[in-house]
């Protein structure tokens, strides 16, 4: 995995762990509270034919993300 990767390059079946989301995002607080925070693992387990959303297991929870979401948070 590519250093500074964002969550919207992530590919169904591929692993990562959230390093930071962007401070200017909008939609901060609302991917914090659905437990995207430092450290946490995130596995991507479905894209759209279209490639907008993509389905994230978050902590147990599949979450459907837009991509436009996806691409605020950085990965390690």
């Amino acid at each position: 995995m590519k250093e500074n990767q964002l969550l919207s390059a992530l590919q169904p079946g591929q692993q990562a762990v959230v390093k930071s989301i962007r401070e200017d995002s909008s939609m901060r607080r609302r991917l914090q509270d659905l437990g995207l925070t430092p450290g946490t693992p995130v596995t991507c387990v479905l894209k759209s034919p279209l490639g907008d959303p993509a389905a994230y297991l978050i902590r147990g929870a599949v979450i459907a993300l837009r991509c436009e979401d996806s691409r605020q948070i950085q990965l390690n």
